[in-house]
Formats: C-alpha cells, sequence, structure tokens
C-alpha cells in the first residue's frame, strides 16, 4: 500500500463523511478480487449513533452473507484491521474461531469475524492476506508487506495448510449507518473535483 493509495484513503474518508446520508443502520455486503497477493481493500463506514459493529469474511469457507448471496468457498486467507477517522489502530482480527464455517477442503476456520462496540463516527476497515498486517499504530503506517518485493509473498494464495486457493474475497459490515469501499485513486480524483464544483455552484446560486 504506497503512500500515494493512503492519502488517497484518507480523502476518501473525507468524502465519505461529506456524502453519507442519516440512514438507519444496515448491513453492507461486498465482494471483489486481489491483483496480487499483498493488496490491501479498504472500506469506510459511519456509525450513526454508539453501537456494536460486526465486521466479517465469507469467502474463505463459503457462506451466505447479510445481502442472502451465496458466496463460494476456495478465497485466500483474509485477515482484517480496523482504525477510527484519525487513522488510528483500534482492533484486528486473523481468524473467527467457532464464529466462522470450517473450510470443507482444508477443515481449517480462517474467515474474519470482529465485534466492537464503535462509538458514532467515521471507521476505516483494511482486508489483506494472511500475514500482511498493520503496521500501526496508524493506518498512514501501512502493512507489514508493502512493497513491490512481496508482491506475490504467498506464492498466489497459498494458505499456511499447504492448499492453493484464489483472489476472491467477500466481506461484510453489520449494523452500521453507511459503507463502502474506498475508490480507486483515478475515481476518487473525479468525485472530489465534482464535490468541489457542486460546492462552487451553491456559493454562486445563493449569491
Amino acid at each position: 500500500m504506497n503512500i500515494r493509495n493512503r492519502v488517497m484513503a484518507l480523502l476518501s474518508m473525507l468524502v465519505f463523511a461529506l456524502t453519507a446520508s442519516n440512514a438507519l443502520a444496515d448491513n453492507y455486503s461486498f465482494t471483489g478480487n486481489f491483483n496480487r497477493d499483498n493488496d490491501v481493500q479498504l472500506f469506510n463506514f459511519t456509525v450513526g449513533a454508539d453501537t456494536t459493529v460486526t465486521l466479517r469474511t465469507w469467502s474463505y469457507a463459503g457462506g451466505t452473507n447479510a445481502a442472502g448471496n451465496l458466496v463460494a468457498s476456495g478465497g485466500f486467507d483474509p485477515i482484517l484491521a480496523l482504525f477510527n477517522s484519525s487513522g488510528l489502530f483500534i482492533d484486528d482480527n486473523d481468524d473467527g474461531g467457532s464464529f466462522v464455517p470450517a473450510d470443507a477442503a482444508s477443515g481449517a476456520r480462517y474467515d474474519t469475524f470482529l465485534t466492537s462496540f464503535l462509538h458514532a463516527g467515521t471507521y476505516t476497515v483494511a482486508i489483506s492476506q494472511y500475514d500482511n498486517f498493520a503496521n500501526g499504530p496508524y493506518l498512514s503506517d501501512g502493512f507489514v508487506r508493502d512493497g513491490v518485493a512481496n508482491e506475490w509473498f504467498r506464492e498466489h494464495y497459498l494458505d499456511t495448510s499447504g492448499l492453493y486457493r484464489d483472489s476472491h474475497w467477500a466481506f461484510d459490515i453489520e449494523n452500521v449507518q453507511a459503507a463502502s469501499p474506498v475508490p480507486e485513486p483515478s475515481t476518487l480524483i473525479l468525485l472530489a473535483a465534482g464535490l468541489a464544483s457542486l460546492g462552487y455552484i451553491r456559493r454562486r446560486s445563493s449569491k
């Protein structure tokens, strides 16, 4: 996760906070694929009032996500890290234990499962592959496996049980006001420019 992407993550959090609605708490499901072993997928979410939030993956052992969709097994061994609006590390999770199903192929319970009582505000959660943990104490400090030399540190999604997995991930964020993946840098820049233009138009029309 390079410096440019970290800056984009902070900018995305600002844009996300400005555009989040006053919706009631809900569950959000996301799916996607990594391009290389050391990728990190970031999500921003908003908590409208002090509450317990659940963060979990489905892609290692498979199952039915919060949206009611069946997720295939066979994904890489995921880990997650949670940060507050200042980018300060809060908690992480490697394996969900008895809270997640066992994979049919490996027998391992490697999907993540984390519940955390959070105050109202905006947060960021990162999904990465074991053992690409956050360096901490801030998101801007990056991750253990950052850098070109570590792009294939798991030899194409090889897990610790000795099985080759694939690149897909599936992630739920439950009981939050709003949630979205952090966009690619180019998309985020366009969105920020659009919001700035909208603000300018509003100022002009109010004169």
